[in-house]
């Protein structure tokens, strides 16, 4: 579920720091034709102002949440599948991942999944209005290790100041990273804003074990899970 980042440039001679960088859109069979077939009752196209509530019109949803960098789909299809009656809105820039959650949602049945294919920062900042979205889950953002590369990390004080803004009273956001000097960055960083309370929970018991965060397990990484909730 890591999230990279490139220099790209935006307009004239202003840059900003993405938060992923693109490995190449090379599919297997069963990923190009999952979203042959499917994508278009996945998608949400990037046109305007998406309305979260109105993403799901035969479900009512009691809430929806927006997952951020849905990797392969591995734990976001499960708990779509877990969660029947809350939507769920994964955002990713890498195709062959969207494909292989399209896969893994249509084995489970899930119908109260939409996908975005796309950048978080346009869509949080140009098609979301403020204060409409339930929730976030960020699991296992790419922790750049690097110290020259801690200025790409995803949690930085001003994105953590946009989920504020689009969070409605009483949001909540879900990480879980398996980087400790991340984790202590992340906390950091939440701290000092005051329109967040909260910190270090234990692994809540609906997040799944999945495949990525075993192999950082076995490698003796740490995993820390947090929670925090706008006021």
């Amino acid at each position: 579920m890591a999230l990279f980042a490139t220099m790209e440039q935006v307009t004239g001679q202003e840059f900003r720091l993405r938060s992923f960088r693109l490995r190449g859109d090379r599919m297997t069979k069963a990923q190009s034709e999952a979203l042959s077939a499917h994508w278009n009752r996945f998608e949400i196209p990037l046109q305007g102002i998406i309305n979260p509530k109105e993403l799901f019109p035969s479900l009512n949803p009691k809430e929806v949440v927006f997952e951020i960098g849905s990797g392969m789909g591995e734990a976001t299809s499960q708990i779509a599948a877990n969660n029947p009656d809350t939507g769920y809105v994964a955002v990713e820039v890498h195709r062959p991942g969207i494909g292989a959650l399209i896969i893994r949602a249509e084995n489970l049945g899930v119908r109260n999944l939409k996908i975005i294919n796309g950048d978080i920062f346009e869509v949080l900042t140009k098609h979301v209005n403020d204060h409409s979205i339930d929730a976030f889950h960020i699991f296992f953002p790419d922790p750049w290790p690097k110290r020259k590369q801690h200025k790409r990390r995803l949690l930085q004080p001003s994105f953590i100041q946009i989920l504020a803004s689009k969070l409605k009273s009483g949001g909540r956001i879900n990480i879980a990273t398996d980087w400790y000097p991340y984790a202590q960055e992340i906390e950091k960083n939440f701290s000092a804003n005051s329109e967040f309370r909260g910190g270090v929970i234990p692994r809540p018991i609906w997040r799944p074990l999945t495949k990525f965060e075993s192999k950082g397990i076995t490698k003796e990484h740490v995993v820390t899970d947090f929670q925090y909730v706008r006021n």
